[in-house]
């Protein structure tokens, strides 16, 4: 694990390659393995609730994708996952770029401090969390925090309301540009 490769790679992303919007987490966790789709968990119902609030029903759940394709364990202190690895990050840096490349999103939802250093760069949640900017590629990127609950971040009732302000620059990227949510190809769910 030093050099960044697991014993058993699950890489499990969803969506669809014509969908505009694409979804950034962290890494599957143990419940999206078994399920064979991210965001399967506490956090994507938490994800879908926030979702929901933007506009986006679960009928039409955009592209879902992590930094790192696979789960990488339970962390150490057995609370919560293990961090992907610098190495495991570097090892998957390629699939990103080229996932995101060739989906093409026009809006790009950061969740956690690993997407958001990934694509955005680093920075306090509270510094990035309610804005947006735009990436190279010209995609909006909206940094959020990560739904898990792991976090204490969202006990702050000013961190509360930079999550809803994140929500709400979703919600206004949606209504002008009429994104398509349901894409035009069948949806994908991959456990390769």
């Amino acid at each position: 694990m030093d050099a960044g490769y697991l014993e058993c790679a699950t890489p499990i992303v969803a969506g669809s390659a014509t969908d505009r919007i694409a979804i950034v987490g962290q890494a599957p966790g143990a419940v999206e393995v078994v399920m064979g789709k991210p965001f399967a968990g506490r956090s994507g119902a938490e994800l879908r609730r926030w979702l929901g609030e933007a506009g986006i029903d679960d009928a039409h759940l955009p592209y879902r994708t992590a930094v790192t394709k696979c789960f990488p364990g339970k962390a150490a202190s057995g609370a919560g996952d293990r961090r992907p690895s610098p190495a495991e990050i570097a090892l998957c840096a390629p699939w990103l770029e080229q996932e995101l490349a060739l989906v093409r999103p026009r809006v790009v939802l950061l969740l956690g401090t690993l997407a958001i250093e990934r694509l955005w760069g680093k920075g306090p949640l509270d510094a990035v969390v309610g804005r947006s900017r735009r990436a190279a590629d010209g995609a909006l990127l909206i940094p959020l925090p990560h739904p898990s609950g792991a976090s204490r971040w969202l006990n702050d009732g000013d961190h509360r309301d930079l999550l809803h302000r994140g929500l709400r620059l979703l919600k206004r990227a949606l209504k002008p540009s009429g994104l398509d949510m349901a894409g035009d190809a069948g949806r994908m769910h991959s456990r390769r």
